[in-house]
């Protein structure tokens, strides 16, 4: 039982920190697109 446990808290570990990852990509790709220079025409 403490094995299942264990497993089911590591599962939902890394499905948390794979969302984290995905907001700081999120977050990363609009900073860069706001602070991006502008072309030169």
């Amino acid at each position: 039982m403490k094995k299942v446990l264990l497993a089911v808290f590591g599962v939902v570990g890394i499905v948390i920190a794979g969302k984290k990852l995905q907001e700081s990509r999120a977050e990363q790709a609009l900073w860069a697109e706001a602070t991006d220079t502008l072309p030169k025409n």
